[in-house]
Order: C-alpha cells, then sequence, then structure tokens
C-alpha cells in the first residue's frame, strides 16, 4: 500500500504519491478527497480551495503540478497553505505518468468456488471467506 500513499508510515515524512498522476481524472479524484481531509473550499469570489499541511516538501510538490506559486510558513513548526485554484487544469502544468496498478508483492490467484452462506442474526450481512491452499493464512 505505501507505494501509492508516499512510502512512508509517518505522515510528516510522506512523499507525494505519484501514482494519482496517472490521469486527470484520478488526480483531480486525489485533490478533491485530499481538501476534504486536510483543507477547505474558499468562500467569495474567487473558486478556489486551500489545503493546510507541515509537510512542505509534499505541498512543494504539489505545487508544482497543479501550477501554483507556493511559500512555506517561515515559522518553525507552523503549517503552511496551498491554495489551489478551480483553474489549476488550464495551466498546462498537469502532466501525466505510467505508473503499474499492480502492488509489487501481488499475484492472481484461481477462485476455486464461491458458495452463498445464509446470515445469522436478525441484519442481513454479506461473509467474505477465504482459504489460502496450500498455505494456511498469510505470508
Amino acid at each position: 500500500m505505501r507505494q501509492y500513499v508516499g512510502g512512508d508510515a509517518h505522515h510528516m515524512r510522506q512523499r507525494f504519491p505519484r501514482v494519482v498522476l496517472r490521469d486527470e481524472e484520478t488526480f483531480a479524484g486525489f485533490l478533491d478527497g485530499y481538501v476534504e481531509g486536510d483543507g477547505h473550499r474558499l468562500r467569495g469570489r474567487w473558486g478556489a480551495r486551500v489545503v493546510v499541511s507541515g509537510n512542505v516538501p509534499f505541498l512543494r510538490e504539489m505545487a508544482s503540478v497543479i501550477g501554483a506559486r507556493f511559500t512555506p510558513n517561515a515559522k518553525p513548526g507552523r503549517v503552511s497553505r496551498l491554495y489551489i485554484s478551480d483553474e489549476w487544469a488550464r495551466r498546462g502544468t498537469y502532466q501525466p505518468e505510467h505508473h503499474p496498478l499492480d502492488p509489487g508483492e501481488s499475484s492472481w490467484v484461481k477462485v476455486n468456488e464461491v458458495r452463498r452462506r445464509a446470515a445469522a442474526g436478525t441484519k442481513p450481512f454479506t461473509l467474505y471467506s477465504y482459504r489460502l491452499h496450500p498455505h494456511p493464512g498469510f505470508w
């Protein structure tokens, strides 16, 4: 999973996840999700959003992708803000990149059987279960 989200479990060392540059639709979805979590839409006449983070390298790289000017907060330990115009795509700075979507440790497996099971209790639910043969669990 880390190959998709920037490589490091610590949020301040996360790199920009370049896999989101696969196509413009994927990148736009990433921006929407990132703003939803660490930002907000600006009110007023200017169509823009702002994201807030202490991870300056991350914001700097995102700014270069959207063609935004970015000035980190000069005060140590303070968060920085990146303003994202709704017109970022018109700037022509976004360049798609090819990134494989299959994780490096993945492989395809054959599904031998799928069986429906009745839900126990009053609330219906779907139960997914699998057996790994010849291995008893995850490796």
